[in-house]
């Protein structure tokens, strides 16, 4: 994170940030050989990244359509930059006049050449921190003169308290008319789910033979969460082996396979550790039914905003099971928090991204026998009387907070 801010200099702050540039501000190159004489000019005007595509409508000389396939779309909310294209008007003032900037709470307010920030309360490595519940109140602004100082350095707010309560009241204009509201602040919470999602709200999901290319956003989570997986299949006469199911890949997710017929389940913890569970013995020919049960030790994830997010990544007990039979146990004291490695798949059969352990197998690793059925089951963690008694001691505190 030093570095990262480092690297953002002279602006303050990182990714994250709405309120501050150095969570924000890009740098841009535009090349058009055909069009742009002004070769290497700088241009400093502000504009933002939902102007690009108005530039390219505006360059183009296409209309934006009113209806794609008879929905009818929303009018585009950017300016093009297509004016500033001109060296007679790189000193010319920018046509975006008013900009919102939001995340996770932290917010900005920009109109032409000043900006109002809230202060960070969150640091953006702080994903895990306590949560502001209030945080359309508990925020304090800064106010900064972009035309004077452009890296946010001198907050002018004690100067200009008529500026700053202006600009913070268009924010909220700007708020309702972009569905930013209602502001929420969490951080860890909001990384885990998944939106949209087919999954969302099931907790039991069965596949029969294979299905491979599922997004993350729409398969089955098992992280913070205690689930039972069982896979119902046929061996052949000269053995089997491949891939059962898998969510993940070299970076971070599982596998449950048959190496050289012996069924392997394996956790890969973000390539720093994986957790091994292997049958003694290859499968006989014929019908079997494995099953990995995991029980997870962790919270309620309804306690995560009430209890400094310790719900999340703890570990369990997992036990790989051959036709009802225990043949491997043991405790993983760790598990992956929040997302699985966003750039691969939920495969059923095959595996169609990277391996969870490139020392086993090589993709796509295809099962060569016969599944039959693969039944996922999850089973959140319960809430608790503890937990109760914690969510709603909290929940008497901030009302007095709020008092």
């Amino acid at each position: 994170m030093g570095w990262a801010w480092a690297l953002d200099t002279p602006f303050s702050w990182t990714k994250q940030i709405a309120s501050h540039f150095g969570g924000t501000k890009q740098g841009m190159a535009i090349s058009w050989p055909a069009r742009i004489t002004d070769k290497g000019g700088i241009r400093n005007q502000f504009h933002h990244v939902i102007d690009i595509v108005p530039t390219i409508l505006e360059a183009t000389g296409i209309r934006a359509p009113d209806v794609v396939n008879g929905v009818a779309q929303k009018p585009i909310e950017g300016v093009s930059m297509l004016s500033t294209f001109d060296k007679a008007n790189a000193g010319a003032p920018s046509t975006h006049h008013t900009q919102y900037f939001e995340m996770m709470s932290d917010r900005a307010l920009y109109q032409d050449g000043w900006i109002a920030s809230t202060k960070v309360i969150r640091p953006p490595w702080n994903t895990a921190g306590a949560v502001n519940q209030n945080p359309a109140e508990n925020a304090t602004w800064e106010l900064y003169d972009l035309r004077k100082d452009w890296t946010q350095y001198d907050d002018v707010a004690a100067k200009y308290p008529e500026k700053l309560n202006a600009l913070q009241q268009l924010f909220w204009v700007e708020a309702a008319k972009y569905q930013v509201l209602p502001l929420d602040a969490s951080a860890a919470a909001r990384f885990a789910a998944t939106r949209p999602s087919l999954s969302a709200g099931r907790t039991e999901f069965t596949y029969s033979g294979e299905m491979t290319g599922t997004p993350m956003g729409d398969a089955p989570s098992i992280l913070n969460t205690s689930y039972t997986i069982t896979a119902e299949v046929e061996i052949p006469q000269s053995g089997a082996e491949g891939m059962l199911v898998t969510q993940g890949g070299r970076f971070g997710g599982y596998g449950f396979y048959l190496l050289k017929g012996k069924p392997v389940f394996l956790y890969n913890l973000f390539d720093l550790n994986r957790v091994r569970w292997e049958g003694p013995q290859a499968l006989s020919p014929g019908k079997h039914t494995l099953e990995f049960d995991f029980k997870y030790d962790g919270l309620a994830l309804a306690t995560l905003a009430f209890n400094n997010v310790s719900g999340i990544g703890r570990g369990g007990t997992g036990v790989l099971k051959v036709d009802g039979k225990e043949v491997a146990t043991q405790k993983m004291e760790h598990t992956i928090p929040i997302i699985m490695q966003w750039d691969e798949n939920f495969d059923v059969g095959a595996d169609t991204g990277t391996g969870v352990d490139d020392q086993d197998y090589q993709v796509p690793f295809r099962f060569t026998g016969k599944l039959d059925k693969l039944t996922l089951k999850i089973e959140p963690p319960k809430l608790t009387a503890a937990d109760i008694k914690l969510l709603q001691e909290e929940a008497q505190r901030n009302n007095r907070m709020a008092q």
